[in-house]
């Protein structure tokens, strides 16, 4: 397929070009980026007025295969992935089983083959089972096809078993996303600890249990000497952690949530689990400064941590709901209305922090619009206003605490491959 997307401002960070130009595609290249381009027989495509970027990069959803189909299948995630304007996605391993062998990432990617609408990447647990007892068959996974590893949804106790992990992996220069919240100071926790937690009377997830566990699991690779992602940063103290040991020289990332980036504990209702997430949300302290860390380049990715339920699972009182919410479909359109039109973020670093940054963090060729480059594009109308039913999502999670909210942004077409997947939100 030959495709023109002719006349919209082109964003692409790893080049550091913003320019109104045409991108032209081929064979499921990049063929040209430029300004009056020659259609040379391709489909046009009007992008005037609208924002041609990289195929938009989340690096934590959870697709619920293996197991949880009842949440989320490939099919139905890639779906909402496409809708939502992105071109990549890693599913994490928290399945039944969890995917902590060879066997089950070859699995997963056949699936993935099979029937995803967009890239879907595999991430392979770093311990048997998540136990954090015993290392799963990491060699044998990356030979398979893992981009990275992580326990995702458990702290790993046990600190020699990580620096295990840490050697292990670093000569294949391969990354750990923990999850930072060290389990003794969160135990039943429900929300953040605070005022908020107290009138609520609601049992609290205090940042305290995030900074420990991100200054122990930092420490120990920078010991290594290995890499680290910081996964779903939301605390204050976490951020400024990770800060410091960038300056250090570390070998660490993170990442952060739209929902951490713009919602505070203040939206915590008894009535309405949607807004149940973990880490939880945080005061506004704590949102300030997980912004600042997105401006000041100590955050590199932004992430959905896209988690959806079945219905009857998160209608359920607040402190029996499992926590997580689907984020494919809204993260560009919050995004875009809560930091961008109101001035906190530019344009072109929210695009580098959802395609060539996470790109880079993680190794992965793609997050560029360069010639030669794989065709997977993004098209974002910034002006486009829309209102959210979640009743229309593509992805099976339907609770959603930006249910009813008008959003300004959107993205209009998502291209994989050189192929449209979606436009003006039908996926194909």
């Amino acid at each position: 397929m030959k495709l023109l997307l002719k006349g919209g401002r082109v964003i692409d960070p790893a080049g550091q070009f913003d320019e109104v130009a045409d991108v032209r595609i081929e064979d499921g290249k990049i063929a040209a980026v430029g300004k009056n381009l020659p259609a040379d027989g391709a489909e046009a495509y009007d992008a005037r007025g609208k924002v041609v970027a990289p195929g938009l990069i989340d690096m934590h959803v959870h697709l619920r295969e293996p197991g949880q189909e009842a949440k989320e299948d490939f099919a139905s995630g890639t779906e909402a992935a496409a809708a939502g304007g992105y071109t990549r996605v890693a599913t994490m391993p928290n399945t039944r089983p969890v995917i902590d062998t060879a066997a089950l990432v070859e699995g997963m990617k056949k699936r993935a083959a099979d029937v995803a609408k967009v890239h879907v990447e595999i991430i392979g647990a770093v311990t048997k089972n998540q136990e954090g007892k015993e290392l799963a068959e990491l060699g044998d996974m990356i030979e398979a096809g893992a981009v990275a590893f992580s326990d995702d949804g458990h702290f790993d106790p046990v600190a020699k078993v990580l620096l295990s992990a840490y050697d292990y992996l670093r000569p294949f220069d391969k990354v750990i996303i923990n999850h930072e919240e060290e389990t003794s100071l969160v135990e039943d926790g429900v929300m953040n600890e605070g005022h908020r937690s107290a009138m609520l009377g609601m049992k609290g997830r205090p940042t305290i249990a995030e900074d420990i566990a991100t200054v122990r699991d930092i420490m120990l690779a920078e010991y290594a000497g290995a890499r680290v992602h910081i996964a779903h940063i939301s605390s204050a103290g976490a951020v400024d952690i990770v800060r410091q040991a960038k300056k250090r020289g570390v070998r660490v990332t993170a990442e952060a949530t739209p929902h951490n980036l713009t919602m505070t504990e203040d939206l915590v209702k008894l009535c309405d689990s949607s807004t149940k997430v973990n880490p939880p949300l945080r005061a506004q302290k704590d949102v300030d400064a997980v912004l600042e860390g997105l401006r000041d380049g100590t955050i590199d990715a932004i992430v959905t941590d896209h988690s959806p339920h079945a219905p009857e699972e998160k209608d359920r009182e607040y402190g029996l709901a499992p926590s997580g919410f689907p984020g494919l479909e809204t993260a560009v359109g919050v995004l875009l209305t809560d930091l961008v039109h109101t001035g906190k973020i530019d344009l072109p670093l929210l695009i580098s922090k959802m395609t060539w940054e996470p790109a880079k963090a993680f190794g992965l060729a793609a997050g560029t619009l360069s010639v030669g480059a794989n065709a997977d594009v993004t098209v974002l109308d910034p002006n486009l206003e829309w209102t959210v039913v979640a009743e229309e999502f593509h992805t099976r999670g339907s609770h959603s605490p930006f249910a009813g909210r008008k959003l300004k942004g959107k993205a209009v077409l998502t291209v994989v491959d050189g192929n449209i997947v979606m436009q003006d939100g039908r996926v194909f």
